[in-house]
């Protein structure tokens, strides 16, 4: 009997808590969106000063976006998407270029950078860590050779179509392995003793609201540092058809 007298009093101490823990989460969400908001954004706009485009010979297309004391490069691939699709790996790349002009130091880091995918539910990607992915791809590489074995082992006449995927398999990665290894953008601290640096980052397209690509794609990256962000809104290809003409090796 006591136990019924007790229980309104527990389920109002319930409510009570709730109701706090619901109201500290709104003030918490609203301070944070309230800090957020006070974070300027530094958008890539066609024509816009200090926002320049152009198709290289090279092959790529190259976004800049320059302020008083930061200057960014975005390069990307025309054939990146195409190529996205024939790896092993699925991750998507990109080369970002950035230079300090300013006062004291800068701190860029890689990680931080994310792409969002427009056409697919504005799925966020953060960069990979390429020392990590280095490492996951090697142990899929090693799991795959085991389940190859096993795979030759009951069906000995598939033998040399396992092998040959194999050996495709982990040539690809020992070479994505060696390019995350030397081209890779690393965490850098740039002054005006060493006001640039350069490098590729990668994101994964491995997520269920990620399907296959689009003829046209498009994506933005952001780039946070300290006090701004910036955001590079781009298409791929810019325009539906687009071909650039690359520069043939003489050599």
């Amino acid at each position: 009997m006591q136990r019924r007298l007790h229980a309104p009093r527990q389920l109002l101490t319930l409510f009570t808590t709730v109701t706090m823990l619901a109201a500290l989460a709104f003030v918490s969400a609203a301070h944070a969106k309230e800090k957020s908001a006070k974070i300027p954004t530094i958008r890539w706009t066609e024509s816009n000063a200090g926002c320049t485009f152009t198709r290289g010979d090279d092959g790529k297309y190259r976004y800049g976006l320059s302020t008083d004391d930061i200057g960014l490069t975005l390069a990307v691939d025309s054939q990146e998407l195409e190529k996205s699709r024939r790896r092993h790996q699925r991750i998507f790349g990109v080369i970002l270029t950035t230079r300090y002009l300013g006062p004291g130091t800068l701190y860029v880091n890689p990680e931080k950078v994310s792409l969002e995918f427009v056409d697919h539910f504005h799925v966020l990607k953060n960069a990979i860590d390429p020392g990590y992915f280095s490492k996951q791809i090697q142990i899929q590489a090693n799991i795959l050779a085991d389940e190859t074995e096993h795979q030759i082992e009951k069906h000995p006449e598939k033998k040399q179509e396992k092998e040959i995927f194999l050996q495709d398999y982990q040539k690809e990665v020992a070479q994505l392995q060696e390019f995350l290894n030397t081209r890779s953008l690393r965490p850098a601290t740039l002054d005006a003793s060493n006001p640039e640096i350069s490098g590729w980052i990668f994101f994964t397209t491995t997520n269920k609201w990620v399907g296959g690509w689009k003829k046209q794609e498009n994506f933005v990256l952001r780039l946070p540092f300290k006090n701004r962000v910036f955001e590079f809104p781009f298409t791929l290809p810019p325009q539906e058809g687009d071909l650039i003409l690359r520069r043939r090796d003489t050599h």
